[in-house]
């Protein structure tokens, strides 16, 4: 969602530069001793209805008046855009980081101009939890932490195992024992089964229907391939173009030679129809439609965080159960890598605005300290004990079983509108998530975690040396060159994604040096040095 909100931010500039000169001088609403709260609402019922909101309500002495928006990115993003530029703001922000949220730059100017107000010494005398944990997780701590030493906005602090590793391909198992094959270990070993996959009629049904390989533009395809050539930070329409360190220098890989080598072997993939190219166009809902197609199951291998993103968990012909992680493969020169997703989110999701009272701010930041604990983790993201889940009990084995087991969850309903869920996670350690207890059997619904730590353990071990991955999670920008920061990041990295799928389409050859120099050209011209100087002064303050 960076560059949904980034793009939000640009064509707002002018209107939000004219809106905040008022709205920092707005005093504190008399809003008759309610917490007016901006936040989005889902379909399974309203925040102000929500089991879990009445219990804080009692809990804290609060009483929510909610503003709401969707789950839809753009729409929820323009409405806290427009809110902030008429001055006609809520309390208080709890907004989903893949939804919308506040950037660095928004924090930083809205900060700065008082519509946020600092929570550095709300915390230290009322959210006790809260500062424990800043002090076990000193990287979240510092995430939080303006250049003026305020904290504006807390984020989400999510050390989810297998999130860590986003670019996965699951490939059906079944096929390949059909076929007599193994995983591939290479590109050329991958080039292979996805020929047999092709051309072998693996699914039985005596159709050349097979889509041997595919994804979504939500989950570029690119990463998983190109992390055989050389480093692939994590992308998707709302991420930056890929960047990495060269030595203490910040690099944009997406010129060199060998990311050009990477989109040869791509694009030859695609010109043998072993990748379908509406990958780089499809959303979510088009690739489930091919992993739940039909009478006969016609997808062989995608690339997405997890299963269940491309076939519905439980089908009925247990299609469900026969994909399986292949781990990343080596290319020619041996390279072989994963992506990497750093716990630090840069997207602020809880706020409190100077329209908020003192007893308000002492009673959301009371909040935010219980959703800080296990007890308040556990009940605002999954539910109410015994419906959501249990507490452990002997025997149980807690998903790592060097962990003691602390609960259990349950099949729950989703239609329920009892938690928070996505909204209210800002404590998800990995302690805390690999305490709970998850049963052996990985491909059942019930298991489904434990298949997806044993899957990422096969990727672990190709996370790139921290002298690669560029830490742009942590940066903070400069006020008065954000906004060019941001224009320039957005322009460069919306370029990138273009050309690349044309490459791999045919539209431009990427054997052609002409074509290549060309590409290197134009985002040249669309001023990447300037990017990457300033990319490389917010390094250097870190």
């Amino acid at each position: 969602m960076t560059h949904c909100i980034t793009r939000g931010a640009i064509a707002a500039v002018t209107v939000v530069a004219t809106g905040l000169a008022l709205a920092a001088c707005t005093p504190a609403s008399d809003d008759n001793g309610q917490l007016v709260a901006f936040g989005p609402q889902g379909e399974n019922g309203s925040l102000k209805d929500n089991l879990f909101t009445q219990e804080v309500e009692k809990k804290f002495d609060i009483d929510f008046d909610w503003q709401t928006t969707t789950y839809d990115g753009s729409v929820a993003g323009e409405k806290r855009q427009i809110s902030l530029a008429s001055g006609d703001y809520p309390d208080a922000y709890f907004l989903v980081p893949w939804v919308d949220g506040f950037s660095r730059n928004e924090i930083l100017k809205y900060g700065q101009q008082g519509v946020l107000v600092p929570l550095e010494d709300l915390i230290d005398e009322y959210a006790p939890n809260l500062a424990e944990r800043f002090e076990e997780k000193p990287d979240w701590k510092q995430s939080v932490t303006a250049p003026d030493g305020h904290i504006y906005a807390i984020t989400q602090w999510s050390e989810c195992f297998h999130c860590s590793y986003p670019s996965k391909l699951w490939m059906n198992t079944t096929w390949l024992d059909a076929l007599g094959l193994e995983q591939p270990t290479t590109t050329e070993e991958l080039r292979t089964v996805l020929r047999a996959f092709k051309d072998g009629d693996p699914n039985g049904n005596g159709a050349a229907d097979e889509v041997p390989l595919s994804g979504s533009a939500s989950e570029p395809i690119i990463n998983y391939l190109m992390n055989a050539f050389t480093y692939a930070p994590v992308g998707g329409p709302s991420s930056p173009p890929p960047l990495v360190l060269d030595g203490d220098e910040v690099a944009l890989n997406a010129t060199s030679d060998s990311w050009r080598a990477g989109l040869e072997y791509i694009t030859s993939l695609a010109q043998e129809g072993l990748l379908d190219t509406g990958a780089f166009t499809q959303n979510g809902d088009a690739l489930k439609a091919l992993g739940d197609s039909g009478d006969a199951q016609i997808l062989g291998s995608a690339v997405t965080l997890h299963p269940y993103v491309f076939v519905s968990a439980d089908s009925p012909d247990g299609r469900d159960k026969n994909y399986d992680a292949v781990a990343p493969i080596a290319g020619p020169d041996g390279t072989q890598l994963a992506t990497w997703r750093s716990p630090v989110n840069p997207v602020g999701t809880f706020a409190l605005t100077n329209k908020s009272t003192e007893d308000e701010r002492i009673e959301a930041i009371k909040l935010l300290d219980y959703l800080a604990t296990d007890e308040g983790q556990i009940r605002a993201s999954m539910g109410p004990e015994g419906e959501a889940w249990v507490p452990a009990v002997d025997g149980d084995l807690a998903l790592d079983p060097e962990l003691e087991p602390t609960f259990r969850p349950i099949t729950y309903d989703e239609t329920s509108n009892a938690a928070w869920r996505s909204m209210s996670q800002y404590w998800d350690s990995l302690e805390f998530r690999n305490a709970q207890v998850v049963p052996e059997d990985i491909y059942t619904p019930d298991g489904y975690e434990r298949r997806l730590l044993y899957a990422t353990q096969e990727y672990e071990p190709f996370q790139p040396d921290e002298s690669v991955i560029f830490p742009i999670e942590k940066l903070w920008p400069d006020l008065e060159t954000s906004a060019e920061l941001a224009e320039l990041q957005t322009n460069i990295a919306t370029y990138i994604t273009q050309a690349q799928a044309e490459f791999v389409t045919g539209q431009r050859d990427i054997t052609d040096d002409g074509a290549w120099d060309a590409y290197v050209a134009d985002i040249e011209g669309l001023g990447l040095a300037r990017y990457l100087e300033l990319l490389q002064t917010a390094y250097d303050a870190l």
